[in-house]
């Protein structure tokens, strides 16, 4: 498996596909192709999510320590 570059994530190149299909057509509504990238858009971003709600957890209820 290859490195992918530090550019930009995988949410923002599919929201770009997305938001570029949009402006295209917008009469493909129904249209697979679009609701495939749609679908991986929503994983990614309750991918994302759930690893936030997880380091939160992790953190637990402990002070901030000043520095």
């Amino acid at each position: 498996m290859a490195k992918k570059p530090a550019g930009e994530s995988d949410e923002v190149r599919l929201k770009n596909k997305i938001s570029v299909q949009a402006q295209g057509d917008t009469k493909r509504s129904g249209d697979p192709a679009a609701r495939s990238l749609r679908k991986r858009l929503k994983r990614v971003q309750r991918k994302r999510r759930a690893l936030s709600l997880r380091k939160k957890h992790a953190a637990g209820k402990q002070p901030e320590t000043k520095s």
